[in-house]
């Protein structure tokens, strides 16, 4: 089991859920069977493509999985996903 941390400004599109329990061996799969179970969050993680937008980082635990493997990084039972759009300002 992995849970993934929804962030307020997507958790319209999740049902309101703010962590959602999902199966899978890769940071990649766990997004895509995320994206497939909230087919209305998919434009706002991937582009047409199909690539993670540059926009939308992901934490394994407390590591940010670019330091690691991307969306191959491998994923344990019992770990954590959290979802962080970057913010833009200024």
């Amino acid at each position: 089991m992995i849970v993934i941390w929804i962030p307020t400004p997507l958790r319209v599109f999740t049902e309101g859920h703010k962590e959602v329990v999902i199966q899978g061996e890769t940071v990649g799969a766990a997004l895509r069977e995320l994206a497939s179970r909230y087919p209305a969050l998919r434009k706002h993680l991937y582009d047409e493509q199909g690539a993670l937008r540059p926009f939308v980082n992901v934490f394994r635990n407390q590591e940010d999985v670019r330091t690691l493997q991307g969306e191959l990084t491998p994923l344990n039972e019992g770990d954590r996903l959290r979802i962080v759009p970057s913010i833009a300002g200024g």
